[in-house]
């Protein structure tokens, strides 16, 4: 505990805590117990009180072209700004407040004024639906509602109003608030209110209130299963601890010298731990994009690293994929000299895009760090420290400094080196999840019963001959095929490594004389043409005939949410026959249209 005691002194304590960890009603954990601070003091004013008001916060840049700098004194001012205005309100410690909008700064700005207000905010990714967005809002119990007029999708305007309008019809939410983004015409009701209305006026003078260190910041919606979503609760202390520290010693990062960049969406967790409040507890320099890789122009994200001097880059290993697929020649347009670490997040990075990022965008020499968490877990717990002496293609290799994780068998005992079983956490940690929102129950049952005493994260797992950890999925990722355990993401990185193949996507599908057959979905490589026969060799080759799959469609994309997960149970859907399920998570609906049209060419 005295590790965790001495990470916790990052932070500033309005009250020092009594006891770090009391788990005597596991699996509730309180940590930092008796302790009480301000996350939103923590991630602003303190810095402006301690003389680095004038360094830059946030270089946002819009998708068309508009950009922002915004100082730590300027995002103080901005942030105690909000805070009066929801106050105004009527919104009080623990009101829930829904956020749903574009990335842009007043996102994070209303996130840290919920905080600010120890108002638990719950941010809703803004491509949800009406209906996917009124079940959250009604869970959650909010009341206060805070969208756009509109937002910014590959050089479109696209309405947001008019979906929250949809969603809030006859709920008990009080009061609308509305980002002019786009300038659409929006119909305003009577408990609608401009942002810039009702922010504008406030004073910048506001007083941050300290919280017990189990108070509720946030509750964060899982998606992309089917059946009611989970809310995933997150306390104060232990959440901004372990994301403050780990954002800190995973990426290596050197206040007031480094430029940071988190590619991902504030309505995911990775927005939440590694764009709001790990980077900014740890006083970054941080670039915050609004837009799509490819908008204007496939190069636009080396063109954000050379203008800025981004030194730490964290992305999806499905945008890697994407960027190898337009091509080496676009990254080699651009001054990338400046990236010094690499991440990457979402899913287990194959070796070849693993390779290929390395390469072409850290020039050979910057280490990429492979981190393996969840929405649950809050912050990152296995990944390669920057300064390893050995960096394993695809392996996030080893928890970092703090964290127990374990790889079991059925009955919970460790394996060997060299055998797969079932990623656990036998051990609690500051940024665990403190329950399902609303269902104790769901609670237990989802991450508690199926091993005594350990959190089951879901995820296949293996050790190597040296101990070290490679993520195989998650548990339904794995395939049964004849008796064989065969990982998807095994499967997928031999297809990848096949020159003709930019991406892949493997699934099992149901067959009446394997159990599981294997479906793989593949995106050619630029022109490139491809033999499924001879992809299908080149598995059985790379990884032994049993993985051979039963199936390969040639698709033109694969269906993926806007932080670049893979949705496979839509592609089970697909290679079973089903009626394709709720497709509202994805970036891009249409793709699902796509695929099965390809099917039935096919």
């Amino acid at each position: 505990m005295d590790f965790w005691a001495e990470q916790a002194e990052r932070l500033h304590w309005d009250v020092r805590w009594s006891e770090v960890l009391d788990w005597s009603g596991a699996p509730y954990a309180k940590w930092f117990t008796g302790g009480r601070l301000n996350a939103a003091h923590n991630c602003v004013d303190r810095h402006v009180e301690a003389g680095f008001g004038d360094q830059v916060a946030i270089h946002w840049v819009g998708e068309p072209g508009d950009s922002r700098d915004i100082t730590y004194a300027q995002l103080r001012d901005e942030v105690c700004r909000a805070a009066n205005a929801l106050a105004s309100l009527g919104v009080r410690a623990g009101d829930r407040v829904a956020i749903q909008l574009p990335m842009i700064p007043e996102a994070i700005v209303a996130m840290l004024a919920c905080a600010r207000l120890g108002a638990p905010h719950s941010v809703v990714f803004g491509g949800f639906s009406p209906s996917a967005l009124r079940s959250r809002v009604e869970d959650a119990e909010a009341k206060v509602v805070i969208t756009a007029d509109g937002q910014f999708r590959r050089g479109q305007a696209v309405p947001m109003k008019a979906n929250v309008d949809e969603a809030l019809a006859g709920s008990a939410v009080e009061k609308v608030v509305v980002v002019r983004r786009t300038g659409e015409d929006v119909p305003m009701g009577e408990r609608d209110v401009w942002w810039h209305e009702l922010v504008d006026g406030q004073s910048t003078e506001h007083f941050a209130e300290a919280f017990d260190s189990e108070h509720p910041l946030f509750i964060l919606y899982t998606s992309g299963t089917t059946g009611k979503p989970k809310g995933i609760l997150h306390t104060t202390g232990g959440y901004l601890t372990q994301v403050a520290y780990t954002h800190q010693v995973v990426f290596d990062h050197r206040p007031g010298e480094d430029v940071y960049w988190c590619t991902a969406d504030i309505g995911w967790i990775t927005g939440h731990s590694y764009i709001v409040y790990g980077p900014l507890a740890n006083r970054a320099t941080q670039v915050v994009y609004e837009g799509t890789p490819n908008t204007p122009h496939e190069g636009r994200h080396w063109e954000i690293v050379q203008k800025y001097g981004v030194s730490i880059y964290y992305t999806a290993p499905t945008l890697i994929r994407t960027f190898m697929k337009w091509g080496e020649d676009i990254p080699a347009r651009y001054d990338l000299s400046s990236l010094r670490v690499l991440g990457s997040v979402g899913e287990p990075i194959n070796p070849e895009a693993w390779r290929w990022y390395r390469e072409h965008i850290g020039a050979g020499t910057a280490p990429i760090v492979d981190t393996w968490w969840q929405t649950e877990t809050g912050a990152i717990m296995i990944a390669p420290p920057p300064g390893s002496p050995e960096f394993k293609p695809g392996s996030a290799q080893t928890p970092v400094p703090g964290i127990s994780a374990m790889v079991v068998d059925d009955a919970g005992k460790e394996v060997a080196p060299g055998e797969s079983g079932y990623l656990v956490l036998d051990q609690p940690w500051p940024s665990m999840l403190r329950g399902v929102w609303g269902d104790d129950a769901r609670f237990r049952e989802t991450y508690w019963s199926r091993f005594t005493g350990a959190y089951f994260a879901g995820d296949g797992a293996r050790y190597d001959a040296d101990g070290d950890i490679w993520l195989l999925g998650r548990v339904d990722d794995v395939m049964n095929v004849s008796g064989h355990r065969i990982s998807t993401a095994e499967v997928e990185s031999a297809l990848v490594s096949h020159p003709a193949v930019a991406e892949a996507a493997v699934v099992g599908a149901a067959d009446p004389t394997t159990g599981q057959g294997i479906v793989a979905f593949v995106i050619p490589r630029d022109a490139a043409e491809v033999s499924v026969q001879e992809l299908r060799d080149h598995v059985a080759r790379e990884i032994g005939p049993i993985a051979k799959p039963r199936q390969i469609m040639v698709v033109p994309e694969l269906p993926k949410t806007r932080s670049g997960k893979i949705m496979r149970r839509l592609l089970r859907d697909v290679a079973e026959n089903r009626e394709i399920g709720d497709v509202t998570t994805l970036a891009d609906s249409g793709v699902m249209a796509q695929i099965a049209g390809q099917k039935s060419a096919t």
